[in-house]
């Protein structure tokens, strides 16, 4: 069958399903899915289909009706990591670590539009001209990121960061060489012992795969609220679990709740961990706060290419929700965080701890690290691939009272 010849079949089956559904109220996927079935083995009466063309029209009808149309089958892919829309014509998976160009497209902007908006009112959340840019998130916790035109030029822009059925575990990141079973160990006696922790990396580094598998080392009788801007933790194991979400003001610029906010309800909440899934701003201020009254064990994530850097950075969000002397903001994270943790994705597309660093204190005008592992790059392989593992500093820990209560 021709390719026009093919669009103009799909379009006939189309309309005459939308014309049967319309007499037929809240029908189900099941349903709608016999329906498309029935639709095409009467066309193929019409044109000869094979039994694989067949099943490819129904898929593809029942993905534009029901699903995310041409997208369908890329979120369905368990290897596909991430899924770039750059407009209706261009779009680009990553799999296996590599980035490559799809062959296909929307048959239009207004149908890569009108997915857009399936996705974003799936979590009451809403974009257009007025407010361009939103994050939101698929069913399966996927993270999702739009920009509509005039911010995106080349059309509506949509990124699907996928996440895998079962979240991460400790056991998966020694077997990717992430980490090895001597810091797995250490790592959980850190979580057990209601260490604040701080996870930071690059983009892709794997900041929040780590903080699931950090979370699988929280005693399941404790009670957890978990906060973000667009719900992606896929923490499994806790039964006394709260999820709090960020939500965007309305068309009128009302009823927006920000992360502060949430991070200051839940200390009314009673919870003995907080994870804040990313700080990005001011809410730094309130994070710090809430491990700094009694809130031990808290985890959360943040962007920054070094450790140093993820210090300098928590500076500048706490200065941008609160003028405070420089010291003061320096004494409070000193306080505040117990450990740092830092991912980066390697040239060789892996994703590795670099370092994990204790915070000592706050010493003649600056936050004291102590590093105690850091990740040992040795010989390069033919390959390219990066060999090395994290190895033991020489210096010990300062604050280990509260491993003696394990």
């Amino acid at each position: 069958m021709e390719l026009q010849q093919k669009k103009n079949l799909i379009k006939e089956i189309q309309k005459q399903v939308s014309e049967r559904i319309d007499l037929k109220r809240d029908i189900s996927d099941e349903n709608i899915r016999e329906l498309i079935t029935e639709i095409v083995f009467e066309k193929s009466k019409q044109f000869y289909l094979t039994m694989s063309e067949k099943q490819e029209l129904t898929e593809h009808i029942f993905n534009a009706m029901r699903k995310l149309d041409i997208l369908q089958p890329l979120i369905d892919d368990k290897s596909i990591t991430e899924i770039m829309i750059n407009g209706p014509d261009e779009i680009f998976i990553e799999k296996e670590g590599k980035t490559v160009k799809v062959p296909m497209q929307f048959e239009s902007i207004s149908k890569l539009e009108d997915v857009i908006q399936s996705v974003v009112s799936k979590v009451n959340r809403t974009v257009n001209e007025s407010s361009p840019i939103v994050d939101a998130r698929l069913e399966d916790g996927s993270r999702v990121n739009v920009v509509l035109p005039p911010i995106g030029i080349n059309g509506p822009i949509m990124t699907i960061r996928k996440f895998p059925e079962e979240p991460m575990t400790a056991k998966q990141l020694i077997m990717y060489g992430s980490i090895t079973e001597e810091v797995a160990d250490f790592l959980k006696k850190l979580v057990q012992a209601k260490y604040n922790l701080f996870i930071c990396g690059g983009t892709g580094s794997g900041k929040t795969s780590f903080l699931n598998a950090m979370s699988n080392f929280i005693p399941k009788d404790e009670r957890i609220i978990t906060i973000e801007d667009a719900a992606e933790l896929q923490i499994m194991n806790i039964e006394n679990i709260v999820k709090l979400e960020t939500r965007n003001a309305n068309t009128e610029g009302k009823g927006e709740i920000t992360m502060r906010e949430l991070i200051k309800t839940s200390l009314r909440m009673r919870p003995e961990r907080i994870i804040v899934g990313e700080v990005r701003g001011e809410e730094a201020l309130d994070m710090l706060q809430a491990m700094n009254t009694g809130h031990d064990g808290s985890l959360s994530t943040g962007h920054a290419n070094s450790t140093k850097d993820m210090l300098s950075r928590l500076e500048t969000m706490v200065l941008s929700g609160a003028p405070l002397p420089l010291e003061a903001i320096r004494q409070q994270i000193a306080s505040a965080i117990d450990i740092i943790i830092h991912l980066s994705r390697l040239k060789d597309k892996s994703r590795r701890v670099m370092e994990i660093t204790e915070v000592v204190g706050y010493e003649d005008n600056a936050i004291k690290l102590n590093p105690l592992y850091i990740f040992k790059e040795e010989v390069q392989t033919k390959e390219d691939k990066v060999q090395g593992k994290l190895k033991r500093t020489d210096y010990d820990m300062v604050h280990t009272s509260r491993m003696k209560h394990l």
